[in-house]
């Protein structure tokens, strides 16, 4: 049987219909960009990040940058990144005009580390730091970092496109940021039909700067304050994203017991499934199993001959991507982010991922024992 990386298809049952009266109303009324399908998303992303106020975004690069830009980033400022996240976190910086840092992982978390990025503030003195919460959780010294940037104020930008639907400490894991960005590009654990992002904020001030950043620059139609541009949230995706919240909750806890059952099974088979740290709630965005580098290859062609997709995410660090050359300001380790993309190896994990199709990806893995 033929497993998918993911199946972006498995709607609920009449979800497709309620979308197609959907598609019909936004265009009778022509509710192309703005208007109330996006003012609703904003509202509801508000209430269930607990934060002050949502700016919605044409995608989740756009979010970083207008985060980037509204805590000043400009021309030759250093930004500090974790050496392991997606490439959108380091050309951000760039398109403003800024030089990364990056900044090895923790291997016990696989998040950016903290004491490291401690030295690495000391060292570059750098205009802001952008914090990615990876995998479906994020730092288990994540109060650590905010209390860190907050007596230095040092700007805190956290990049939680992989993390909606979180829960740190109870509570959302985005309460306490004081800027973080969210992506709902379709294979999000809240997917659009299409790019699309959005910006928490946690004050009225932020959250009108980044709304006039990424309107032009707009205070009025045809007057403006500011050099923005144009990044609007459309309400074709506001309207998928509204309708989609309402099946959430089930999507959320699909995920998290299959990732479960991954922590359980697979390690009995010898291999190492990482797990979000104490205090976190995760939101089953993807199954992290760690093999040593020269296993990686056998077990991924165990999987191919089985049909079963995989990933890895990601398969190099920051710090090493040809584009980064000429941009990069500095690199502070980078030994960890290495062996983690040598390493990982993530195994199907998506919303209604049937019980027949976990247990031919786990007798799959159960023959790569000996690959």
């Amino acid at each position: 049987m033929a497993v998918p990386f993911i199946d972006l298809r498995r709607f609920e049952p009449g979800f497709l219909d309620r979308w197609a009266g959907k598609c019909r109303e936004i265009t009778e009324h022509t509710r192309f960009v703005g208007g109330p399908d996006v003012t609703a998303l904003e509202t509801q992303l508000t209430q269930r990040c607990e934060v002050t106020g949502t700016v919605g975004c044409a995608n989740g690069t756009d979010a970083l940058q207008l985060c980037l830009r509204a805590v000043g980033v400009g021309e030759g400022d250093r930004v500090l990144i974790p050496d392991s996240t997606f490439w959108a976190t380091f050309e951000a910086v760039v398109n403003c005009g800024g030089k990364p840092v990056t900044v090895d992982i923790n291997p016990e978390d696989l998040q950016m580390d903290f004491d490291a990025f401690c030295g690495a503030v000391e060292e570059f003195q750098p205009k802001a730091a952008i914090l990615v919460h990876l995998y479906g959780w994020g730092s288990a010294r994540l109060a650590e970092f905010r209390d860190f940037c907050r007596q230095r104020k040092l700007p805190l930008i956290e990049d939680g496109a992989q993390g909606f639907g979180v829960r740190w400490r109870g509570e959302s894991l985005y309460r306490g940021a004081q800027l973080a960005t969210l992506s709902f590009y379709p294979a999000k654990v809240l997917g659009s039909c299409g790019d699309a992002g959005a910006v928490l904020c946690s004050s009225t001030e932020l959250e009108e700067k980044v709304r006039q950043l990424g309107n032009h620059g707009r205070t009025g139609h045809y007057d403006h304050g500011l050099v923005g541009w144009n990044s609007r949230l459309g309400g074709f995706d506001a309207a998928f994203l509204n309708l989609s919240l309402e099946y959430f909750d089930a999507r959320v806890a699909s995920r998290q017991r299959i990732a479960k059952l991954y922590r359980q099974r697979l390690p009995e088979l010898g291999f190492k499934v990482c797990e979000a740290p104490e205090d976190y709630e995760e939101n089953g965005y993807l199954n992290v199993t760690l093999l040593p580098p020269e296993q990686r290859p056998g077990v991924r062609e165990v999987l191919q001959k089985h049909g079963v997709g995989y990933g890895t995410v990601y398969p190099g660090a920051m710090s090493q991507q040809s584009g980064a050359e000429g941009f990069l300001a500095g690199r502070v380790g980078g030994e960890q982010a290495e062996l983690l993309a040598s390493s990982v190896l993530n195994l199907p994990l998506f919303a209604y991922l049937r019980p027949q199709e976990v247990e031919e990806v786990l007798s799959a893995m159960e023959e790569a024992v000996g690959a």
